[in-house]
């Protein structure tokens, strides 16, 4: 008697904890994204605290529930794309958790929940006025996944698209600023909107230098915007997003009298986002693109860290 040959191999999935695990490194890397979210959250009340002309740090409370709100913000805004680019990543990206079925958008759902709930509880337990800007930005978020109802129109002019979802971003800040000021007082500082404009801008900053890649790195599919509008284009319209981020920086570093070391900040980081510019455009050479990417967080980083934290470390120490 001779063997059939076919041994049937099983194929092995992942337990519960590893698949969360698998799913965050992929889509949402928790070390990747959580200093930034920390820095930019921190320095959301650092600067509501400067503006107010306080010269202490505010209670640890206070950066906990700015900090994990603004982190499931993020998250929420990671599961929206899961769930309005289903049909798009099942078709073009298949090897992605979702469509290759290592997560569904059901389980998504109820992390969805799980997170907002806790949103809310954290609001309602630092006090029950900071719920209004988290509902307005829960709010604009839904009609973000929903594409605003307009998604094939939205497709078709990519930079309505990428303002629209930007908006996102000053609405999250605001609500980080708001953890601080809102117990306080009925009124934001004078000089917020400064800051609330450079998390707008600096939305853009990551959004375009994510999505700038070489010829060779391009994938079918993949609505980046060196593929949309050409590599020469999507590098210049980084940069202007780059000076406009510096300029409301400057604006709003002068509103906490850290006029001088953001300016020189903003002139050395320009400087070199230039050069980076330039060397892509003269040899994009694969893998290239990953640089816009790694500088537009380096970038975002350095900014919130002198537009916040350091100044008020500063001013606490002297």
């Amino acid at each position: 008697m001779g063997c059939t040959g076919n041994t049937e191999q099983q194929t092995i999935r992942p337990t519960f904890f590893q698949k969360w695990w698998i799913y965050q490194r992929e889509r949402f890397p928790i070390f990747a994204h959580g200093p930034l979210i920390l820095a930019f959250s921190s320095s959301a009340v650092c600067f509501s605290t400067l503006l107010q002309g306080q010269t202490s740090l505010p209670h640890l409370t206070v950066f906990a529930v700015a900090f994990f709100s603004s982190f499931i913000s993020f998250l929420h805004l990671r599961l929206a794309d899961e769930f309005k680019d289903f049909e798009e990543d099942s078709r073009f990206r298949p090897y992605r958790p979702v469509p290759r079925g290592l997560i569904t958008l059901r389980e998504l759902a109820v992390l969805w929940i799980i997170t907002g709930a806790l949103q809310l509880v954290m609001a309602l337990w630092l006090n029950v006025h900071l719920v209004w800007p988290l509902l307005v930005t829960w709010i604009y978020l839904t009609l973000m996944s929903r594409e605003f109802f307009v998604r094939d129109w939205l497709k078709a002019h990519p930079f309505t698209y990428m303002w629209t979802h930007m908006f996102i971003m000053p609405l999250i800040d605001f609500y980080a600023t708001a953890c601080d000021w809102l117990p306080k007082q009925n009124e934001p500082p004078h000089g917020i909107l400064w800051f609330v404009a450079v998390s707008f801008f600096s939305g853009f900053i990551i959004e375009i230098g994510r999505k700038i890649r070489s010829p060779k790195d391009e994938e079918p599919g993949v609505p980046t915007y060196s593929a949309l509008w050409g590599s020469a284009t999507a590098v210049r319209g980084w940069w202007i997003v780059i000076v406009l981020t510096a300029i409301n920086a400057i604006c709003a570093a002068n509103q906490i009298g850290f006029l001088i070391p953001m300016t020189m900040l903003v002139t050395v980081l320009a400087c070199a986002a230039v050069v980076l510019g330039c060397a892509f455009l003269k040899n994009p050479t694969p893998g290239q693109g990953k640089r816009f990417e790694l500088f537009s967080g380096i970038w975002t980083l350095a900014l919130y860290l002198t537009l916040g934290i350091i100044p008020l470390l500063l001013r606490c120490l002297s």
